[in-house]
């Protein structure tokens, strides 16, 4: 029960101790004072009385909407059908009021109508800031402020509290007499988590209970008190965090996330959670929010699992220690104009989501298939009035296969914005051609280094990391040339610093030939140009019409340029140093063949380039679209391109490999279409080796080396709104700083997986996408070239059973592999105030079950009710 739930259920009440006669009942004591006809009312209006001296210091005012009967010797009134009483900050409104002037005594309760329902409850409103309460009736001293409240039901932070008889005192003091807090808002809740009262008395920061049982789904559980009290602050409390159990195939029986809340204060919180296994693994973890309004908020979680595999006894029998450390920070624009933080943190060891993934609360099967961490934190300042970015971060990838990791501390980037130095800000008139000419800068630094996790924190570990400087400065000039083309020109000047470079050269010891690559320290620059000038345009055709089709429109965007660049690897450059080996071939490398901006390019290049975009839509008559004359648009073809280069002054292999790639979609832009491919002009001999031949003389145009497809479709398109409308709602929920750590998990979970949201209101949604890609390689057994193929179909969707029953599925099958990829089917039931799941993967290394209960109370997020089971794997 929440510590806060009663004290908001505040209704004025007697003093003096508790009623000891049975709490009124809409079909006893309530039905005798309501069923009263106003044989002798006079007509509806409003009485307003004022006295002085005898304590009352207000008026009382009155209203009848339907009739009103006053006895006058006994001075009482009886009001009918939306009659309100108003006396200082107190006020009443209910369909039958009786006002005692004498008594300063007010009773109201509902009335029963001609179908025998009871309407009209009493609505009160204290004016302290609460929210109105409801009741079935009520005796109230207006002068005493004091007074009986029967049948009472209000909602406090996601649940209900019910009790048959309230009352409370002027030192805001209230008894409640058999008081049941449920999460169920009925009357008579058919499915609730809840604490029965029998006598409770509730203070401003305490409450005071006698005998109390729990009662779960209708059923009292055998987990009585004789008496309890529970603190009741009016902030965020320091507390014991619910369990949940379970079991696992080899772990064992399970209690899960046993913890303790740590509230420090308003800006920052914690969560300490343990889980224990029957066979002797345990998990631990810390979990930190904070958070600064209007400024930045963000958390960091510290996981720590000890994980037994084998069995006890045996030679295999042992324990997997693995760690997990997150960490997000977030900063607000409008905390620091023109400054911005930010960090997305994710590292630990390889094996830790395999060895946790289906073991935690979270039960997120996404983990078991990650084969990637990685982190971010950055930092940003734009100055001299927004043309000059400076951002620095530190990034860190862990391959979780090979468990490999590259760190890079730090990578700095400065870009200047470009500009025009032959330009005035006093010109006037149009740019004269110089005038036009733009340059930029731009400066990269990195300190980087790759490695093994194992190798990374021994000795001489940080002497592994390459660093090196980046300068880029682009000079480009653009003109209208003869009307229909556009004329551009480009110089692009690159410069590198290192403070390392390399020698290679061949050894000749005991035990044969091996080549030494030596690192020498010390300040190097290396750098290049090139140069770039060409002519684009666009050709339009129009096609007539063909059917419906009214017209077909091709616009063709050719464009021709020309480039140079000079060899780097001539000796006076000094970028490019040569050894012979133990046959006395000469070999030529470059000494910045490691460094992290890689080396200036070796050979001349002077050649065309080329490319050739195509864009086809037709328009056809719509009469659901009235816009552009009552025609639509329909993309056929959209970003087709080839592109290619011919360098006049290489020796062989002149013309380079074409690439092409486009996109388009079917079925009113419903399922999208992406291809890509390259096609090699030259043949190939009998080692798969290219040769100065064109595949033209072959018999073929070009041979296709790799080709690329892609699409996704999805048969209700209101899932997919609806899908993005909810990440959008929980969003936003995050940037006002109020997200819940279970909101903040299910963002991450919907974000990622399809199927991790479920709308009972969308009956049903089918999804599907496929990926294709083939690439050619010679093999080296039949000696000839083979296909290497991929292909994946994905399949996710859901459908309603009835409005309250939910079926999810997601699978797939790698065409390749010849198996069905990771399946999971999803059952998920509306209990009203409760959720209840099953999940299912039934094949696979994870195959495995679990079944949820969950109480929808957001202040009962850690009551859940779990079953699990798995099978198969290396640590169930």
């Amino acid at each position: 029960m929440s510590n806060s739930t009663l004290a908001q259920s505040n209704i004025p009440l007697k003093q003096n101790g508790l009623q000891s006669k049975d709490p009124v009942s809409a079909t006893s004591k309530l039905q005798d004072t309501t069923k009263i006809k106003p044989a002798d009312s006079t007509k509806s209006g409003q009485d307003t009385t004022k006295k002085k001296g005898n304590g009352l210091q207000a008026e009382v005012s009155i209203i009848a909407v339907d009739s009103q009967k006053s006895e006058v010797a006994k001075n009482i009134s009886h009001l009918y059908r939306g009659a309100k009483v108003k006396y200082q900050d107190f006020e009443l409104s209910a369909d039958y009021i009786r006002l005692d002037r004498n008594q300063k005594k007010i009773f109201a309760s509902g009335i029963y109508d001609k179908s025998g329902k009871y309407v009209g409850r009493p609505i009160v409103i204290m004016g302290n800031g609460e929210s109105p309460k409801t009741v079935d009736s009520l005796y109230y001293d207006y002068e005493k402020q004091e007074g009986n409240t029967y049948g009472i039901m209000t909602e406090v932070d996601g649940g209900f509290i019910q009790a048959n008889i309230v009352r409370k005192n002027i030192y805001d003091e209230m008894s409640i007499y058999k008081g049941l807090y449920s999460t169920c808002n009925l009357p008579e809740p058919h499915t609730h988590f809840g604490i029965h009262i029998s006598k409770g008395i509730v203070t401003k920061n305490q409450i005071i209970s006698g005998p109390a049982y729990l009662v779960v789904m209708g059923v009292p559980m055998p987990v009585a008190f004789p008496f309890a009290f529970f603190p009741k602050p009016d902030k965020r409390a320091s507390g014991f965090l619910f369990p949940s159990f379970g079991e696992d195939y080899t772990r064992g029986f399970s209690m899960r996330d046993i913890g303790w809340y740590l509230a420090f204060n308003d800006y920052w919180d914690s969560e300490i959670r343990g889980s224990l296994y029957s066979k002797g693994s345990w998990e631990v973890s810390m979990n930190t929010r904070y958070t600064v309004n209007y400024k930045f908020n963000g958390g960091f979680n510290i996981r720590y699992a000890n994980t037994k595999t084998g069995v006890e006894g045996t030679k295999d029998y042992g324990s997997n220690k693995d760690f997990n450390v997150t960490w997000n920070h977030t900063q607000r624009q409008e905390a620091n104009p023109g400054t911005s933080f930010s960090a997305s943190v994710n590292f630990g060891t390889t094996s830790f989501f395999q060895n946790t993934g289906t073991g935690s609360a979270q039960n997120n099967y996404e983990n078991l298939a990650r084969n990637r961490m990685g982190s971010s934190i950055s930092y940003g300042k734009v100055f001299a009035d927004g043309k000059v970015n400076l951002t620095a971060s530190l990034t860190h990838s862990q391959n979780m296969a090979d468990r490999s990791i590259q760190l890079s501390l730090p990578n700095i980037s400065l870009n200047v914005s470009s500009f025009n130095p032959f330009d005035s800000k006093d010109r006037v008139g149009e740019q004269k051609w110089y005038q036009r000419i733009n340059v930029g800068y731009s400066l990269q630094a990195q300190n980087t280094v790759n490695t093994k996790d194992s190798l990374l924190f021994s000795s001489g570990g940080f002497k592994r990391f390459q660093n090196g400087f980046q300068h880029n400065i682009p000079i480009s000039l653009s003109l209208n040339a003869f009307k229909y083309f556009q004329f551009n020109t480009s110089v692009n000047y690159t410069e590198r610093w290192y403070f390392q470079s390399t020698r290679q050269r061949i050894d000749n010891t005991p035990a044969g030939y091996k080549q030494r690559l030596d690192t020498l320290q010390g300040f190097n620059r290396a750098y290049d140009y090139s140069v770039s000038t060409g002519l684009s345009t666009k050709i339009y055709g129009m096609y007539p019409k063909i059917g419906k089709i009214e017209a077909i429109r091709h616009v063709v965007t050719p464009s021709i340029n020309f480039n140079y660049r000079p060899d780097f690897s001539d000796p006076r450059y000094g970028f490019y140093q040569q050894y012979n080996d133990q046959y006395g071939n000469r070999n030529v490398y470059s000494i910045f063949a490691q460094g992290v901006y890689g080396s200036p390019s070796a050979g001349k290049s002077a050649g065309i380039g080329f490319s050739i975009d195509n864009n086809i839509e037709a328009k056809v008559k719509s009469k659901s679209d009235t816009t552009d004359g009552g025609f639509k648009k329909i993309p056929i073809l959209q970003g087709l391109t080839f592109s290619g280069n011919y360098n006049f002054v290489a020796d062989s292999l002149k013309l380079s490999p074409i690439t092409f790639s486009g996109r388009t979609a079917f079925f009113d832009q419903k399922m999208n279409v992406n291809f890509n491919g390259t096609f090699d002009p030259y043949s190939i001999d009998n080692n798969g080796v290219r040769i100065n031949r064109y595949a033209i003389k072959d018999g073929s145009l070009a041979r296709l080396t790799n080709f690329g497809l892609s699409f996704d479709y999805s048969l209700n398109p209101k899932a997919a709104k609806s899908r993005g409308d909810n990440i959008d709602s929980l969003r936003k929920q995050m940037s006002n700083a109020g997200m819940t750590p279970e909101q903040a998990q299910a963002l991450a979970r919907i974000s990622s997986d399809p199927n991790a949201f479920v709308d009972f209101n969308i009956p049903w949604n089918l999804a599907a996408s496929f990926s294709f890609n083939m690439s050619k390689f010679f093999n080296t057994s039949t000696r000839r070239m083979d296909n290497q193929i991929t292909s994946t179909l994905n399949l996710h969707g859901d459908f309603s059973v009835t409005p309250k029953w939910k079926v999810t599925f997601q699978s797939g099958y790698d065409f390749k592999q010849k198996e069905v990829v990771m399946t999971s089917f999803n059952i998920y039931r509306d209990l009203h105030c409760w959720d209840m799941s099953f999940g299912w993967m039934p094949f696979g290394r994870y195959r495995s079950y679990n079944v949820t209960i969950r109480a929808k109370a957001s202040i009962l997020q850690d009551l859940k009710l779990t079953k699990r089971a798995s099978s198969g794997g290396g640590y169930f």
